[in-house]
Order: C-alpha cells, then sequence, then structure tokens
C-alpha cells in the first residue's frame, strides 16, 4: 500500500507543470512592460495562492504582451520604445523571429517601410527575415493580399458605421475602423516601398589582409546608397582565379556588428582573391573585388624559418625548477616539508578571523626597519586588523637602507608564493655562510610565510614596484590583491577606504609622514596602479618605443601610467600579423640602413604597411613629446616582432644608438609628457609576464 502512495505521489508531482525559474522573474517582466499593457496585479511570492501552472500562464501572457509591444513599437517606428524591450527582455522572451498573425516578423516591418535605425537595432539583436518569403512573387503577393484584405475589412466597417444609429456598439465600430485605417495605411507603405527598392549597391573599402600563414582576413563598409532598402547580410566570396571560376568557398555574414571576415583552412605560399556582395529584401547586389585584389597567406617568420622565440621556455623552466627541487630532496632541510601539506585548505572566510585575533603580531607602528605590509581590497573597501590597521609584519628591525637587489629578489619571489616553505628550508641550510645578503633575503621569506600564515591566504598578490620610504629610516614592501568575491566573510572587517583613510590618526607631522600614513595617503593611486597593470591590450599590431635610462645600481624603462605592464605605444592596425612580403620590405629598408622616407616612391606607394607606419610615427612622436624631425634618425628593430600570444604583436621604434639609454646626470631634451613613469626593467618584466 505504501509503495502504491508513492508512486501515486510521483505521478502527481510529474503532471504538474514546471514553474518559473524565478518566482521574482515574472514580477520583473511584469514591471517593465508599458503601462498600457498592465493587468491587475496578483502577488508573485511564494505564499501566495496562486498555483504553479496559474503563475505560468501569467508569466506567458506577459511575455506574449512584450512580444506583441515589440510589434507595435515597430509599427509606430519608436525606436526608444525597441531599444527600451530589446534590454529588458532577450530575443527569446521577445519571440524575436516568431512571425504574427500576418505572417510577419518585426524585421519584415522595418526593411519594407525602410526605416534602416530599427532595422540595424533588430539585427544586432538577432532577428531574421521571414523565411516564408522564398521569391521575390511570394513577397509581392504577400504584400498584396495583406492590402487586399485591410482595405476590405476598412470598407465593411465603415459601411457598419454609416448604417448604424448611434450607440455603444457602434462607438466600438468606430475604433475598430480607425485602426484598420491605420493598419491599411502601414500596409500601402510597405507594399510601396518594397516596389521602389532595388537590389544594394556593392560594399564599401572593401579590403584585404594577410591573418596568418592559413588564413585571409577582409573588412568591409556598407554600401553608399541602400537602394531604399536595409542590407541585412554579405556574403563572402573566395577563389585562386581573378575570375571566380570556379570559386572556392562562399561564406553569409548575417552577424552585422562588426564588418569583417577570416577565411580560415587555406594554403600558405597560395593566392587567394577575395569579393564582398550585400543582400536586401530584393537580392544579391553587384560584387565588389577586395583592395588588393589577391593575398597570400604568410607569417613573418617564414623569411628564415625561424621558430617562436618562447616556444618551450615555460616548460623549460618547469624542468629546471623540477630538477633544483630533486637536488633538494634528500637534504635535511627537506624532511620538515614532508609532514606539511602541499597547500594550505583554510577557507578565506576562516583563516581571516586570525586578523581579530587578540594573539596576531600584526604591527600598529614602525620602528626603523624592514616591513611587509599586504593590500587585499574589494571595490572601494580594504581590509584590515581588528585595530583598523593595514596588516603589517616586520622583515628585519636593523634594516635601515632597502639594496635595490634585494627588493628585486623579493619582487621574483612573489612569483612563487605557493613555494615559500619550500625556499625558506632551502636558503637555512646555505645560512651556515653568514652572508648578510642570504640572512636578509632569509628574513624576508620568514615575514611572508607569518604574513600567509596570519591571513590564512598563500597569495599575497603583486608587489608595488617601488617601496615606500620614510626620513625616520622605515621601508615598506607593499604587494597589493583584488578580492573579487562576494562572499560575505563572517567577522571580517571591510572598511571603506576614504574612512580609513579619514579617521586614522596621524602620529606624524605632515611635513614628515611616516611610510605607513604615506601608504595610507597614496593607497587609492596603488590600487590604480595594479588595476590598470593587470589590463590587456586589443587584438592588433602596435608600434612601441623603447627608452631607458640607467641609475647606479638599475635600468628603468620608459612606460605610460594607464597600462604599465607595456611599453609606450599606438596602435598601427588590427591585424596583428606581419606577412613574410612585408617583413621582407622591412629587412629591405634596415639593409639600407635608410629612414622611412617621408613620401611614398615607387616601390612603398602600393604598400599598405608603409602608409600605416607613417601614421602610427607621428602619432607616436607626438605621444612621447619628440619632435617629428628628429624622429628621421630613428629606425625599426628588423630583427624579429615582438608575439605577445597570437592576437597582439609590436614593432619596436628605437631611438639612435647613443640614445636608447640615458645615463645618470646625461641631459634629455625630450622629456614626455605627463602620463608616464619608470619603472625598474625587471619589475617591468615581470609585469609583462602577468
Amino acid at each position: 500500500k505504501m509503495t502504491q502512495q508513492m508512486r501515486d505521489l510521483q505521478l502527481a508531482q510529474a503532471r504538474k507543470p514546471p514553474g518559473p525559474s524565478s518566482p521574482n522573474a515574472a514580477k520583473r517582466l511584469y514591471r517593465n512592460l508599458s503601462g498600457k499593457f498592465r493587468v491587475n496585479y496578483t502577488s508573485f511570492d511564494e505564499s501566495s495562492l496562486v498555483g504553479r501552472g496559474e503563475k505560468e500562464k501569467l508569466r506567458k501572457s506577459y511575455l506574449f504582451q512584450g512580444s506583441a509591444a515589440l510589434f507595435e513599437a515597430v509599427e509606430l517606428q519608436d525606436l526608444d520604445r525597441i531599444q527600451e524591450l530589446l534590454k529588458q527582455y532577450s530575443p527569446e522572451e521577445l519571440d524575436l523571429n516568431t512571425p504574427n498573425s500576418e505572417g510577419l516578423l518585426p524585421l519584415d516591418i522595418a526593411i519594407m517601410t525602410n526605416n534602416a535605425p530599427i532595422a540595424r537595432a533588430l539585427l544586432q539583436a538577432g532577428a531574421k527575415e521571414s523565411p516564408h518569403f522564398m521569391s521575390l512573387e511570394s513577397r509581392s503577393l504577400h504584400l498584396s493580399t495583406l492590402v487586399r484584405e485591410a482595405e476590405q475589412r476598412v470598407n465593411e466597417l465603415t459601411a457598419q458605421v454609416v448604417n448604424e444609429a448611434p450607440n455603444t456598439d457602434c462607438s466600438e465600430k468606430e475604433k475598430q475602423l480607425k485602426a484598420w485605417e491605420w493598419r491599411f495605411r502601414l500596409y500601402k507603405r510597405m507594399k510601396a516601398g518594397f516596389e521602389h527598392a532595388r537590389v544594394p549597391d556593392a560594399p564599401t573599402n572593401v579590403h584585404l589582409s594577410v591573418a596568418s600563414s592559413s588564413s585571409v582576413q577582409v573588412t568591409f563598409w556598407e554600401p553608399l546608397s541602400i537602394n531604399s532598402a536595409v542590407v541585412t547580410k554579405y556574403k563572402v566570396e573566395w577563389s585562386c582565379s581573378p575570375t571566380f571560376l570556379p570559386p572556392l568557398g562562399e561564406a553569409v555574414i548575417d552577424k552585422l556588428k562588426n564588418l569583417h571576415f577570416t577565411i580560415q583552412g587555406l594554403v600558405s605560399g597560395t593566392a587567394y582573391y577575395v569579393r564582398v556582395s550585400a543582400y536586401n529584401m530584393k537580392g544579391w547586389g553587384p560584387p565588389q573585388a577586395s583592395v588588393p585584389p589577391c593575398a597570400i597567406p604568410s607569417n613573418w617568420r617564414e623569411y628564415d624559418g625561424r621558430t617562436p622565440r618562447r616556444r618551450g621556455q615555460a616548460e623549460a623552466l618547469d624542468h629546471l625548477l623540477g630538477q633544483v627541487k630533486t637536488v633538494h630532496q634528500h637534504c635535511i632541510c627537506h624532511e620538515p616539508c614532508k609532514n606539511q601539506p602541499q597547500s594550505r585548505k583554510h577557507s578565506v572566510s576562516k583563516s581571516l578571523k586570525h586578523l581579530f585575533h587578540p594573539g596576531s603580531k600584526f604591527l600598529k607602528t614602525l620602528k626603523r626597519g624592514l616591513y611587509l605590509t599586504a593590500i587585499f581590497y574589494k571595490d572601494d573597501n580594504i581590509l584590515v586588523t581588528h585595530e583598523d590597521q593595514i596588516p603589517v609584519v616586520e622583515i628585519d628591525d636593523t634594516y635601515s637602507c632597502l639594496l635595490m637587489q634585494d627588493f628585486l629578489w623579493f619582487t621574483k619571489v612573489s612569483c612563487m608564493w605557493d613555494e615559500i616553505l619550500w625556499l625558506r628550508q632551502c636558503v637555512t641550510v646555505s645560512q651556515s655562510s653568514c652572508s648578510c645578503i642570504l640572512q636578509t633575503r632569509f628574513k624576508m621569506l620568514l615575514a611572508i610565510s607569518q604574513m600567509q600564515g596570519l591571513l590564512g591566504i598563500q597569495d599575497l598578490g603583486q608587489v608595488f614596484f617601488e617601496p615606500v620610504k620614510d626620513k625616520q629610516g622605515n621601508i615598506l614592501i607593499v604587494t597589493l590583491k583584488e578580492v573579487k568575491t562576494n562572499q560575505n566573510f563572517e567577522s571580517v572587517r571591510w572598511v571603506p577606504i576614504c574612512k580609513l583613510q579619514t579617521s586614522r590618526k596621524s602620529v606624524s607631522s605632515p611635513e614628515e609622514p611616516t611610510a605607513l600614513d604615506t601608504l595610507l595617503i597614496s593607497v587609492q593611486d596603488k590600487l590604480a596602479y595594479h588595476q590598470r597593470s593587470s589590463h590587456a591590450l586589443t587584438p592588433g599590431l602596435y608600434l612601441g618605443y623603447l627608452k631607458l635610462c640607467s641609475a647606479v645600481d638599475q635600468i628603468r624603462v620608459l612606460v605610460p601610467e594607464q597600462l604599465p605592464n607595456i611599453l609606450c605605444h599606438v596602435k598601427i592596425r588590427s591585424n596583428p600579423n606581419i606577412s613574410r612580403e612585408e617583413w621582407e620590405w622591412l629587412q629591405k629598408m634596415a639593409s639600407a640602413e635608410e629612414p622611412i622616407p617621408a613620401e611614398p616612391d615607387a616601390d612603398t606607394s602600393q604598400n599598405p604597411l608603409f602608409h600605416e607606419l607613417q601614421v602610427a610615427i607621428k602619432e607616436l612622436m607626438t605621444l612621447v613629446n619628440i619632435p617629428l624631425q628628429e624622429a628621421k634618425d630613428f629606425r625599426l628593430y628588423s630583427q624579429e616582432v615582438l608575439d605577445f600570444g597570437d592576437q597582439v604583436s609590436f614593432l619596436l621604434l628605437l631611438p639612435p644608438s647613443d640614445d636608447v639609454c640615458t645615463a645618470p646626470g646625461q641631459n634629455n631634451p625630450y622629456t614626455p609628457r605627463s602620463g608616464f613613469l619608470t619603472l625598474p626593467l625587471q619589475i617591468f618584466e615581470l609585469g609583462e609576464e602577468r
């Protein structure tokens, strides 16, 4: 009996219609609808007496009304309302490609009334034309039928209004008559728009470029004249023959947000011809051949057959580190490691409670020495101890002057936060030599372990490119890490940065602030640097400017503040690939030891890269505040193209050899405008790798 009851219960549950994915989803959809579609509201709370089936019916009703609202907005040519609906609902919720009772889609109405802005908005949202219009004749017949039926309905309602006595029913008939008269005019306008339209002109600015050793990319613009009909798709064709006989392939592009297409799977060294044509409701327009008319898939590496510089480097470094670990695995220092877990599994929320434990060893004040501080931030909040202090631990209380080499060594250690215990134990063995450098670095590793233990977090983030110092002899090494999780940590104190800055009681004078006060004053600048240093360039080919300056113990490199992990640069073009032909031209110029000519000659007039470089060099010289006439002594680095992945590549512009690196005391007549900074070369290399 019990088994039968369970079966009956499962069967009853299976028959229940599914409820909405969220009880508030229908409420949000309802509120976003236009006021004229609102109905009496019924509570959508979980405690509502309305059953799941009723909720689903109401949800579908609101979605249906949203679809109806979209059709009405297109018919009324209300672009603002259309954009609002497309923002509030997904294409699936609006049934964007489901025809109405007249067999029309929203895009059909937009293009046949020749409303280009609305048509473009619908196309970008994924709208399609009706598949029922298989030919021009079928579309013309359908429009004629709609016009004839609307006209017939208008005549019928007109006769009823004229012949009937005035009453309530007559008033309703008059409303229907006005609605059908408006629809009759709409259908006639659509029919006239279709009859007067012609096929579109050819696309403009069809440009062909080499994308790789097995692909080419074509970019194009809309036709200058669309002949009273919106273009809804494009066709790209390619062939090995200029007559396109036989054709090798074609692709139809109906996503018109970006007008470009990459033809892949081609044979390196073979010339391919490409052309593009546009389509509207009247059919395909004439094709437009690309400029240049053909392209040969290739890459600059084919010039001398060289392999990528970084190929296998990461694997080689991992292998080298493994060998070092193998050498140390039998030493006495490694024995304690066997009893330690490989990675600490503490959750952040649990381990961060140590911040507020009375026995924590975070410092409140500094006493002339070397210290480590870790800044964790989320949005505009910063993580502090239970005493509203940024976490600080001591490295060495007798260290009053941080050597640059020690600081740079610390930045390299930041790439191995998970290996601190192993590094610390191996340095312990080497400490018998009593080297001051080794002792300092061992203390650095101890401080890192202490910070990791107190926070319960292995990854302390990225090291800021310079320590914070004060006149009292305090030095702060700063690490920065952004916490992106939305989890609410228990007993953890996140304090707004502005509140921490205003509430901290300084113990120093404004003329001689302590390192902690200086850090707090400049913390927002440091967070901005940290965020900008993780930004990536958009795909493309760039022209970079290499400028160095040397000091006694370091070399620094000029970088933009907005992107400090990249050299000063301007974008040459969106295609990152340098073809073999382009590289040969650059090699020819380099071997002739001539600057890029100001005016094109016979060899360069048809070279797109020449014109692109001219524009880029002028822009770059303006950016770094160097007179253009000085650029005649600059040279392009011709040994290689610097590839950063598959999507970003650099050509380097170098000053004369005597000016590449400015020596101490040497006067630099051309100083960049504001917006630049110089980073230690090792810091820049680490940031580039990140």
